[in-house]
């Protein structure tokens, strides 16, 4: 069983940033496929962005590419989500999800969010 827990989240004017973060429980972090994903009110949950255990790859969301990055740290069993020139667009709940090897990589473990408003 894999436990994440997400912040950083708040109220932000559209062109500001902000960095989410993600702790996640488990001695075999870096094995974990982790991504973030959000879901605006009335809308679907949409993918984000996703990172390899390695830090390696990462694939982004193409509304996102070029302002948002994730990374991770390994040692801190975190991985980040670093959000700049932010949109009212991007106002949603986050989430952080993680995947492990054994179960392909899916996302099964998710943490309960945390919550970014951009003002206009």
């Amino acid at each position: 069983q894999v436990q994440l827990v997400e912040s950083g989240g708040g109220l932000v004017q559209a062109g500001g940033s902000l960095r989410l973060s993600c702790a996640a429980s488990g001695r075999t972090f870096s094995s974990y496929a982790m991504g973030w994903f959000r879901q605006a009110p009335g809308k679907e949950r949409e993918f984000v962005a996703d990172i390899s255990g390695s830090g390696i790859s990462t694939r982004y969301v193409d509304s996102v590419k070029g302002r948002f990055t994730i990374s991770r740290d390994n040692a801190k069993n975190t991985v980040y989500l670093q959000m700049n020139s932010l949109k009212p667009e991007d106002t949603a709940v986050y989430y952080c999800a993680a995947g492990l090897p054994i179960e392909a990589y899916a996302m099964n473990y998710w943490g309960k969010g945390t919550q970014v408003t951009v003002s206009s």
